[in-house]
């Protein structure tokens, strides 16, 4: 698989401690990782979280705590034996929950990408896994260091809704597949006039702005009485009024076997992430289909995927052209 610049097309190689260009183009390796971005952006706030709780969403197989390896199979719905020798391409990795996954169920190569600071704790968290087939950049969902028609497979969860332009960034992933190769994305789904009337929609204009410290700490003070309150709330039969705490809904998506601590954990993560992105762009899956397929790719399946009780708007298709 060949890297480029994605300014210029120029292929890169490594160059001591960066990778540079022909025409004297460098984007420096730190930690391990090429940074192809501009190291500060607006996916900082996903830096602050997945380096903090770096291993709060990895699966824990051995205590039967494998919820990303089945989320990702029941959304993508590939076979782990079929991906054997392919080329993978996942944008926006975080901490690297599903990078895991395809480096330990498959043998697939997989090239993935973050922009945000993240990449710190998905090289720490992976690159022993599989270091042959694991390949970790810093780079934006619109400038990918990859030549066009690339990937067998592209996969982009948890993320598009947090991009700035989410028509941009899906033509910017179908690019990267081969004719013929799958690409599958789930995002925040537009469900009806009631979507946004929503805690997080009436606190986000103040919290985005908020010091990610300062947003933070703030959780963490309040997180306690607020998992109580969304408890009673359900207990009473007003589950319905949880939408207005600022907290994330645990009652309906968070697994079942979580421990009070890691609930509490997961709580404060899931909060923050919903309180601190500068962008929160949720779609009306008919018009991600329609962005499949004016970019040439064939829908295959549009709508929820349920799972462990969990259910996730995606969409699948096939590049033609």
């Amino acid at each position: 698989m060949q890297i480029i610049n994605p300014n210029n097309g120029e292929v890169l190689e490594k160059s001591g401690s960066c990778l540079s260009d022909r025409l004297g183009n460098e984007f420096p390796i730190v930690d391990g990782v090429a940074r192809i971005a501009v190291l500060e952006n607006y996916t900082d706030n996903f830096g602050v979280q997945w380096n903090k709780f770096d291993k709060t969403q990895l699966d824990r197989e051995d205590v039967g705590k494998d919820i990303s390896r089945r989320r990702f199979f029941a959304e993508t719905h590939w076979d782990n034996q079929d991906l054997t020798g392919q080329n993978l391409l996942e944008v926006g990795s975080g901490a690297g929950r599903f990078s895991k996954v395809v480096l330990e169920h498959t043998k697939a190569s997989l090239y993935s990408v973050d922009y945000s600071d993240a990449v710190i704790a998905n090289h720490k968290n992976n690159s022993p896994l599989a270091p042959d087939r694991f390949h970790l950049f810093q780079a934006s969902i619109y400038e990918l260091p990859f030549p066009d028609d690339s990937f067998d497979k592209v996969f982009c969860l948890g993320v598009l809704q947090h991009t700035p332009d989410f028509d941009a960034s899906v033509k910017a992933l179908i690019s990267k597949a081969k004719i013929g190769g799958e690409i599958v994305v789930d995002f925040y789904p537009i469900k009806g006039w009631w979507t946004k009337v929503h805690a997080k929609y009436i606190f986000r204009p103040i919290t985005k702005r908020l010091s990610h410290e300062r947003l933070m700490h703030i959780i963490e003070a309040n997180i306690d009485w607020l998992i109580t309150a969304e408890w009673v709330l359900h207990k009473m039969g007003l589950g319905i009024l949880a939408r207005f705490l600022p907290i994330v809904d645990i009652w309906s998506t968070f697994p079942k076997y979580l421990s009070e601590s890691e609930k509490r954990e997961w709580a404060v993560l899931d909060t923050f992430d919903m309180f601190s992105p500068q962008y929160d762009n949720p779609q009306r899956i008919k018009n991600v289909v329609t962005m499949f397929r004016c970019y040439g790719a064939e829908v295959t399946f549009a709508g929820f995927e349920h799972f462990d009780g969990f259910s996730a708007a995606v969409v699948r298709g096939i590049k033609r052209t």
